[in-house]
């Protein structure tokens, strides 16, 4: 699920994805095949100097212990559009 949501953040623009930095981190509630429902939540950071790369980052657990230490995921864009590290 993290991921199916990743993949849809990497889709929207530099542009887009900058707008979101310094705004509280987005969530959302989705619910797995097992019935568990899960929180997932997303925040768009610098990734090293403002105007420059941007690091996306994401999370998702269960409500349970694993709200201690979520799953975590990102990615990093950079200004052209373009996926650095990968």
């Amino acid at each position: 699920m993290l991921e199916k949501a990743l993949r849809r953040l990497r889709l929207e623009s530099y542009e887009d994805l900058a707008r979101r930095i310094d705004a509280e981190p987005e969530t959302e509630a989705a619910q797995g095949e097992s019935g568990t429902v899960y929180q997932l939540e997303f925040s768009v950071v610098w990734d090293d100097q403002p105007s420059g790369n941007l690091r996306v980052l994401g999370s998702i657990d269960d409500g349970g212990w694993r709200a201690f230490a979520p799953l975590s995921r990102s990615f990093i864009k950079a200004r052209d559009g373009t996926f650095v590290g990968e």
